[in-house]
């Protein structure tokens, strides 16, 4: 996907909105040196073309990693960021990449496990989008018990949904851990399509995101089954 996304003679022209600063680049250096999973540029590249359209001002995400994300897209569109990682060195990293970026006053950090975190930090607090990149198994989980803080016309965003392509390897072929996970994943994903509150897109880009907005249901009418928009 990233050789895709480099070649695309579309995305690179003035519609690609992704620019590297000097932190960024040190920051995917010291991810590729120390094995940390972080977002790809295409995939980053898709999630600010969604949000140059969505404009957030508040954002919240699920799994910190070493600040990556978050620096970006609060530089990018300016949004204040709140963020929760579990992994400690992770954390202090990702505190230390943050104190250096130019929107650190942008970014508040919590060290928590995101499942175990006391919401009560974040009464009051309405979040434009909710960004869920953390355990694998655990997805449905998070996106539960942090809906309650999303907007009315919110936007869900999950990555790492084709897990490096391991939902598309027969499951013997698997050890039982990676097994699992995939089963894991299948099952969220199906559970996003056929959400009654959220309208869901599934794109191939990056290792896989999906893009879920909240529906504002219409209320029906009996007689004849009549919406308001048909009515009006």
């Amino acid at each position: 996907m990233e050789q895709l996304y480099e070649q695309n003679t579309i995305l690179d022209t003035a519609f690609k909105i992704l620019k590297h600063d000097e932190l960024s680049l040190e920051m995917k250096a010291y991810a590729k040196e120390h094995n940390i999973p972080i977002i790809d540029d295409s995939g980053l590249e898709t999630v600010l073309q969604f949000l140059k359209l969505k404009k957030p001002k508040r954002i919240l995400e699920i799994g910190s990693a070493i600040g990556y994300w978050a620096t970006i897209i609060s530089r990018h569109t300016n949004a204040d960021v709140v963020t929760i990682e579990r992994e400690v060195g992770n954390f202090e990293k990702a505190c230390e990449y943050i104190a250096k970026s130019s929107v650190s006053d942008h970014i508040t950090i919590y060290r928590a496990d995101a499942l175990k975190f006391d919401v009560s930090s974040l009464e009051g607090q309405v979040f434009d989008v909710i960004f869920i990149d953390a355990a694998k198994s655990a997805y449905q989980r998070f996106f539960e018990k942090f809906e309650p803080f999303l907007a009315d016309d919110g936007l869900m965003i999950s990555d790492n949904l084709l897990f490096h392509g391991h939902i598309f390897i027969d499951r013997e072929d698997l050890s039982r851990n990676l097994r699992d996970l995939t089963r894991k994943i299948k099952t969220y994903s199906a559970w996003l399509a056929q959400h009654p509150n959220y309208e869901t897109i599934f794109l191939p880009l990056g290792d896989g995101i999906a893009f879920s907005y909240r529906v504002l249901h219409k209320v029906g009418i009996d007689n004849g089954g009549i919406d308001d928009e048909q009515k009006a």
